[in-house]
């Protein structure tokens, strides 16, 4: 195990959960896409709200930026 696996791990569970856009701005991407990123990546980004959400769902603890239906 390493922290290149929970990184990993996680971001694909944030993924998965709230798509590619939450999970780029989970991993602190907001700026731009990797080149290796499809080009929808360039145009769709998170809110601090849905990356907010995205961390108490995976936590289980509540954070004062999540949107409330979480």
């Amino acid at each position: 195990m390493s922290t290149h696996w929970l990184r990993h791990t996680t971001l694909t569970w944030v993924e998965r959960h709230y798509g590619p856009a939450v999970a780029r701005g989970f991993a602190g991407h907001l700026t731009s896409a990797s080149n290796n990123a499809p080009t929808i990546a360039t145009y769709t980004k998170a809110t601090l709200q849905e990356i907010a959400t995205a961390l108490a769902m995976l936590t289980g603890e509540p954070h004062p930026l999540a949107l409330r239906s979480a």
